[in-house]
């Protein structure tokens, strides 16, 4: 199975929905894992609170903030969009969502993003390395 990591600065909110809805949605497909830079003490409230009421996913039970070393290494790193130069980690297939950050933002703006990271994760699926 190949393992994929989302990768965003601080691992709270964007690259950890991606974690959730790839091992929701792909799970059988893919190791999903995601890790920043550096942590937050907890995920994106925001998110958690809509990752629960439009999928059932509780990321708080499955999912903490990580850094790159706390993730093994992995076959596609797929990062958020952070206006930052990502580190360099190895791998096969290497692309960027280019993600707003939706912190602090609406819950419509929220749900957008998470919607697109829906569809973007859903194309994965087939991915063939």
């Amino acid at each position: 199975m190949k393992k994929i990591a989302f990768i965003c600065v601080h691992n709270s909110c964007r690259s950890q929905i991606a974690e959730a809805l790839c091992r929701h949605f792909s799970g059988d497909v893919f190791d999903c894992y995601s890790a920043g830079t550096e942590t937050k003490p907890q995920i994106n409230q925001d998110a958690v609170r809509l990752m629960k009421e439009l999928y059932g996913i509780d990321m708080e039970r499955t999912q903490y903030s990580k850094i790159l070393s706390d993730i093994p290494s992995v076959d596609i790193v797929i990062t958020m969009g952070c206006n930052v130069e990502c580190p360099f980690l190895p791998c096969e297939h290497r692309e960027d969502w280019g993600l707003d950050d939706p912190t602090g933002k609406s819950d419509e703006e929220f749900i957008k993003i998470i919607k697109v990271i829906e569809a973007k994760v859903k194309g994965l699926s087939g991915f063939d390395l």
